[in-house]
This record gives C-alpha cells, sequence and structure tokens, in this order.
C-alpha cells in the first residue's frame, strides 16, 4: 500500500523505521513538525533521504501548494504517528483508505492532550489506540485498543514512556490488517472525556489554603513529574516553586 506518513517522536521515528521495512508497502512522503518543534526529526530525515522519499514540513500542511504536492504523491493510506498538527479538508477526503491516527490515550478516554496526565489526575483507563481520523479531535471510528495499566508507582514521564512503547508495539500488531484492507472499524461509544493543554494550568497551582484529598494531591504531584519539563508549583514569598514526586514501591523481597 502507498503511505504518506506524518510524525513526531521516537513513536514516529520507530514506526518509520519499520514501515520502511515492509515490503508490501511503500512510504510516497515524510510529514514532519516545523524544525523548531522536531522531535528524533534528523533522524527521520535521514531515513528519508535514504530512501529518496520527498520531506515535508506540517506546519505548512494546509497551503494550497504543499495540498497539491501531497496529491501529487497518490498515496493511498496516511499514517500519523504522534503529529500534532491538526489535519483538515482536503486532506481528509484525499486518502482511498482515509487517515489513522496512534494516539497513546485509550479511547473513547482521554481524547486530546496529555491523556498519561489524565489518566492518573481521574483515575481513567491508560492505553493506546489507533483509529481513523475525521473532523473530530480523536472521535474516529477504532481499529485497535491497548490498556496499559497505571502503577502505583507511575509518574507522568514513566507511564509515557510506556505508552510510547506500546504505540509501536499495538502499530506492529495491526499494521498488516490495515495493509491488507482487512481491519476492523468500530464506531466509538460510552463514556468519553476530553482534554486541552490548557486544562493543566487549572491543576498545576496547588492551592496550600484548598483542601484536598491526599490521593488527589498525590496524583497531580505524580501525574506532573516529568523532568525536566515544569508542572505542579506552590507560590510561597513571591515565588513559584515547583514540585515533583519520587516514588519507590516496596521490595516483594
Amino acid at each position: 500500500m502507498k503511505v504518506l506518513f506524518l510524525g513526531n517522536n521516537r513513536v514516529g521515528r520507530d514506526i518509520l523505521t519499520w514501515l520502511l521495512e515492509q515490503t508490501a508497502d511503500e512510504v510516497m512522503g515524510v510529514v514532519l513538525h516545523s524544525e523548531q518543534r522536531r522531535k528524533h526529526g534528523e533522524e527521520m530525515c535521514k531515513l528519508a533521504h535514504l530512501h529518496q522519499i520527498p520531506v515535508i514540513s506540517g506546519n505548512n500542511l494546509n497551503q494550497p501548494e504543499v495540498i497539491e504536492q501531497i496529491r501529487e504523491l497518490k498515496a493511498e493510506i496516511a499514517v500519523s504517528a504522534f503529529f500534532g498538527y491538526i489535519i483538515r479538508e482536503p486532506l481528509l477526503s484525499m486518502f482511498p483508505e482515509e487517515i489513522i491516527n496512534i494516539h497513546p490515550g485509550y479511547l473513547p478516554y482521554n481524547r486530546g492532550a496529555c491523556p498519561n496526565v489524565w489518566s492518573i489526575v481521574d483515575q481513567t483507563p491508560a492505553g493506546v489506540t489507533m483509529h481513523y481520523i475525521d473532523e473530530g479531535v480523536d472521535t474516529g471510528d477504532l481499529i485497535a485498543r491497548q490498556i496499559v495499566p497505571v502503577e502505583p508507582d507511575d509518574t507522568g514521564a514513566t507511564l509515557y514512556a510506556r505508552l510510547e512503547e506500546a504505540s509501536v508495539q499495538l502499530f506492529r500488531q495491526t499494521w498488516p490488517r490495515i495493509s491488507r484492507r482487512e481491519a476492523e472499524r468500530i464506531p466509538q461509544s460510552g463514556s468519553s472525556t476530553t482534554h486541552r493543554m490548557s486544562e493543566l494550568a487549572q491543576i498545576d497551582r496547588i492551592d496550600p489554603d484548598q483542601m484536598y484529598r491526599a490521593e488527589d494531591l498525590i496524583n497531580i504531584l505524580r501525574a506532573r513529574t516529568f523532568p525536566p519539563y515544569q508542572g505542579a508549583y506552590l507560590e510561597l514569598q513571591g515565588k513559584r516553586v515547583y514540585l515533583r514526586l519520587e516514588l519507590e514501591t516496596e521490595s516483594s523481597e
């Protein structure tokens, strides 16, 4: 199958590497974040150049000339792997086999931003999902899902690392069915949650005068422990004091 790949992060790199090894598929183009926002972008650029595949900047994705460039690639399907730009029409309708996305949340829970954080804060199921992209935010039909348990000593960082690993594994397991055009298509239903990046500000400021359940406060602090990034904080003497948790599980020995 002819594939347009859109990706970022370690997950994008690992999935692109794997796709390029599949003899039944051909990657026609690689769309990356802008140079300022790329993670593992240099590695993906090298892979693309090695295979003589054109590289397109994602921040220009909805410009007419870029849309035409993508159209000329004649890809049958697009794969989005931790790609951070919104995909709109006419791209949504351009590919006969549509666009699939790998999302680090167990849909329909935690659509949108930072599912690793909200699985800890809200105690909603954590996991990864492959789904079709539609005009909504992570609302397209499901292809496959996998639960990733939240451990008692997880932080936002450790859970995210396991979600990355699970994302690559789920893609490798599921892609052969997609490539053979045998993938399931299951409409999303039941309880759902959606989060925006701006919601983090609502939980990051810890008010020393507010009453918290101990479990709720601990969950906020561990969910927002993701070094080197700043997370939850107190305001003391006019300064922000940032908080991180270090968690250690009792040895079973």
